[in-house]
């Protein structure tokens, strides 16, 4: 029986995240240090923690943050690189040269475009870099927003190379010994690797069917909210494009998820898909009878545009950033990059991580202890971590970076330009990420601390006594939640995983099918993580608008989260119940 007084002190450092991020806006920068000294506290009044195991457990936390940091910094180094050499420039006026209708330009730019990105370098960068893009195009700044925000939710749950699934389960779950003892013994799986691949092949059967109409629901939120009609109408003349661009994603995405694992759905995905649209849409195919366009600009409200004007394109010799104002491009005078040029880049972070997870002789080297830094035993506790900083993706990105200097002719002051809007991108995450992790793993470490069970099982046992069977349906929207208190897929893996698993221990449901639908829940939450929604905002000139941003946002959330919760319930009694 769990004690009621011990799950309220085991809920004190979710609530506190909730209070101050919701209830205050703090900043997660302030709150997640708060939530460790909460957590703390907790594992000292409630369970008893001595000062090794807390020092220990925050150590343990911010090394897994490292590895967490490592991979957002080269994703988003590569990012800036490719704004400053014009290669972004190149890319974008490639696909508006295809069509210069605005449902056409939703699906390439947000659902496949954005997708791709969100797969490259994750952690809220799409809206950031796909906003500007659509703006540049003509769309009325609000609608850019909402409509980037919208349309890569099948993405997010393998962004960064799929760090969410990686580092926020893997890496979690081989510290617990409860569940990676379950996972290797009653689980008959050869590691915690092995399993959560099978966690992403579910995670990406939920996107696949729930998603079969993400698609269409970034074009008719623009046309029903933006549109002069006012109506979802002009939307359903372009389902049949809708509907090929989510098969030609989908089909790619979900066997690689089935055959190589967390890391690569939602990049190869999107490359696929975006070749094989893009190919059918420049054969002929898919194309309206009549091009859609916003009304007049002179009839937009005021609240549509902020300090850029639409059309106000990041080509040329200027591009958008991130505080709202403008950077130079490095284009070359003489012309536009061409795509493929402009593509190397990515195509190349493709390609070696592929060669390095796969090919088992490169694996071994870029796995050789000589090139991981770790902590085992940490202060005698028996917890142990690494940091494998050729194995991390991380080490590809900072890789490709390097290599595209020379092959996209950047300078001295291009080269320092990447790198001063990498830091300024990823220095507000680092307090963050750090606190959350830290705060995560005392959490779970302290059951291992005392002998007892931790405070994440306490909640899983209390969460089951209330919502019994039905939980299954409320997987998702906790896994939103979290990504919403968070703004990251990776944290809120890591602050709801072992908790779900704990709640499917308790009801008797599969784990695998439950951990599937937090991780597609990590990426629902994103539509209105506070952070993503105001960093969307402030490059096209919109702050102050995150309230009318998020109402939007509802309305996909709550389509998604049903429809995930309805589709977890079918799976974990219906369909496969008898999976682990």
């Amino acid at each position: 029986m769990v004690s009621a007084t011990n799950a309220l002190i085991a809920l004190l450092p979710l609530l506190t995240i909730a209070y101050l991020m919701v209830g205050r806006y703090w900043p997660a920068t302030r709150a997640m240090p708060v939530a460790w000294l909460v957590a703390i506290g907790a594992g000292v009044v409630g369970w008893g923690m001595n000062p090794t195991w807390i020092a220990a457990s925050t150590i343990n936390g911010f090394i897994t943050a490292a590895n967490i940091l490592y991979i957002v910094f080269g994703a988003i180094l590569l990012l800036y690189t490719l704004k400053q050499t014009g290669a972004f420039d190149a890319i974008n006026n490639g696909f508006a040269s295809i069509s210069e209708d605005r449902r056409v330009q939703v699906v390439l730019l947000v659902f496949l475009m954005g997708s791709f990105i969100e797969a490259a370098a994750g952690f809220g960068t799409p809206a950031a870099i796909v906003g500007p893009l659509l703006v540049g195009l003509g769309f009325p700044p609000l609608a850019a927003v909402v409509v980037a925000l919208t349309g890569n939710l099948m993405a997010i749950t393998f962004g960064a190379v799929g760090t969410p699934l990686i580092i926020g389960m893997i890496d979690i779950f081989e510290g617990v010994e409860s569940i990676s003892t379950t996972v290797l013994g009653a689980g008959g799986y050869e590691s915690i690797a092995a399993w959560v691949g099978e966690i992403a092949v579910f995670a990406a059967m939920h996107h696949v069917i729930v998603g079969i109409v993400l698609p269409f629901i970034g074009v008719a939120m623009m046309t029903r909210f933006f549109g002069e009609e006012r109506s979802i109408k002009p939307a359903l003349e372009v389902l049949p494009l809708t509907l090929f661009a989510w098969a030609s994603f989908s089909v790619p995405y979900f066997l690689t998820a089935y055959f190589l694992g967390p890391e690569f759905p939602g990049l190869l995905g999107s490359m696929v898909g975006l070749a094989v649209t893009v190919s059918a849409l420049k054969a002929g195919f898919f194309h309206p009878d009549e091009e859609w366009d916003f009304g007049p600009e002179s009839a937009w409200p005021d609240h549509w545009v902020g300090d850029i004007e639409p059309g106000e394109s990041t080509s040329g010799n200027t591009a958008v950033a991130a505080d709202g104002g403008s950077v130079q491009s490095t284009m070359p005078a003489g012309g536009q990059m061409s795509l493929l040029k402009a593509w190397t880049p990515y195509a190349l972070v493709a390609l070696l991580l592929v060669v390095t997870r796969v090919v088992d002789p490169v694996k071994a080297f870029v796995t050789m202890d000589l090139f991981t830094v770790g902590w085992s035993n940490i202060l005698g506790t028996g917890l142990g971590n690494d940091f494998a900083f050729l194995y991390l993706p991380g080490a590809v990105f900072v890789a490709v970076h390097l290599v595209t200097i020379p092959v996209h002719g950047m300078d001295g002051n291009d080269i320092k330009a990447a790198w001063s809007e990498t830091i300024e991108k990823v220095a507000p995450a680092v307090v963050a990420l750090l606190f959350a992790v830290a705060t995560v793993q005392i959490m779970l470490q302290s059951g291992a601390a005392t002998g007892t069970d931790s405070m994440l099982i306490v909640l899983s046992e209390g969460m089951a006594g209330i919502a019994g069977s039905a939980y299954p349906f409320f997987a998702a929207y906790v896994g939103a939640f979290g990504a919403f208190l968070a703004g990251s897929n990776t944290v809120s893996d890591i602050l709801f995983g072992t908790f779900q698993y704990g709640v499917a221990d308790q009801i008797g449901t599969p784990k695998t099918v439950m951990l599937g639908a937090q991780a597609v829940g990590g990426a629902i939450g994103n539509l209105i993580a506070v952070h993503n929604v105001v960093a969307a905002l402030a490059v096209v000139g919109l702050v102050g608008e995150e309230g009318r941003v998020i109402r939007l946002e509802l309305i996909p959330l709550v389509y998604y989260g049903t429809a995930t919760g309805l589709l977890t319930l079918l799976f974990s009694y219906v369909l496969f119940p008898g999976v682990f």
